[in-house]
């Protein structure tokens, strides 16, 4: 899909890619990412998309363009690269609602149960969790995982599908959400369908369970994409944060598609810019750094996800 960027971001564009050639750098970046820094990645993707490609990729330079918790799982599983975030304040409320002190407490309560982390966490926090998941594999890599009983953190509502898709598991929920996601309410859901009755709904599980009940497919932001070109439906209510768009039209143009709610928008992941990403080339900055005993707790759990496929 061609896209007219003005002549201030096509120059930008152009400076970041020599920038990127010049410097040996791969960037990276999320499907929440605002559209021109997607357009300028060697990646976007999900989650577990982004840990794997880190995991095995040869640069010893990476210039993430999501969160800290991302740019900092990169780094945990590339500790020889370097990792730059240009961005150094793009958050995430979710994983700042949980710290490794609560989590102890947490495991304190319910010992020998295992802890499956969500990615959306702090490398202190995985360091502390017996697993990783992500929104594409978090039924993997529970059922992996053999247990009757888990301890499942942040997110709720991703839990919350968890313990619905496999019932014979005793799901334990932290009460963390995503804002962006958990702000979407039933009055939005029936707006949406009453104004495109004809389009199917594809949520996150990061949403309120009475939403994602009602979708007609429950995915990550990859899996979504993949579904809508997949479908032959041509009309679809997107459940999740407004990047996804970028690529779920440049994949299929000849398809419609309406976001489920207005304001699905992370204000953290729209932080960064083309400006910012060629200012982190430029000054190679801002570095991620994790302590080493935080970092091979937290590769471990981490490592043990990748070993899992979904």
């Amino acid at each position: 899909m061609a896209v007219d960027w003005d002549e201030r971001t096509r120059a930008l564009r152009e400076e970041v890619l020599r920038l990127r050639e010049t410097t040996g750098a791969v960037i990276v970046a999320h499907n929440y990412q605002r559209d021109e820094v997607q357009e300028v990645a060697d990646l976007v993707g999900d989650s577990l998309a982004l840990a794997r490609f880190c995991a095995a990729s040869p640069k010893t330079l990476v210039v993430f363009c999501g969160v800290h918790f991302m740019a900092e799982s990169a780094k945990v599983m590339s500790p020889d690269t370097t990792v730059l975030l240009p961005e150094i304040d793009a958050g995430c409320p979710m994983a700042d609602m949980v710290d490794e002190d609560g989590l102890r407490a947490w495991k304190a309560g319910h010992p020998g149960v295992a802890v499956v982390a969500y990615i959306n966490s702090s490398a202190a926090v995985k360091a502390e969790s017996d697993i990783i998941c992500t929104s594409s594999n978090a039924l993997a890599v529970v059922r992996s995982l053999g247990a009757k009983e888990i301890l499942f953190l942040p997110d709720c509502n991703l839990g919350a599908y968890v313990a619905q898709q496999i019932p014979d598991v005793k799901v334990h929920l932290w009460p963390g959400f995503c804002i962006t996601h958990n702000r979407v309410s039933l009055a939005d859901l029936e707006a949406a369908k009453h104004a495109h009755p004809d389009a199917l709904l594809l949520a996150h599980p990061e949403t309120r369970p009475e939403i994602w009940r009602q979708a007609d497919f429950v995915g990550s932001t990859k899996q979504i994409i993949d579904y809508a070109a997949a479908s032959p439906a041509k009309k679809f209510l997107i459940g999740t944060e407004m990047g996804v768009l970028w690529k779920l039209r440049k994949d299929s143009p000849d398809k419609t598609f309406y976001l489920l709610a207005p304001g699905m928008v992370c204000p953290n992941m729209k932080k960064i810019t083309l400006r910012s990403v060629r200012d982190a080339l430029l000054e190679t900055k801002y570095r991620i750094e994790v302590p080493e005993a935080v970092a091979d707790g937290a590769r471990r759990a981490l490592e043990r996800m990748l070993a899992v496929r979904a």
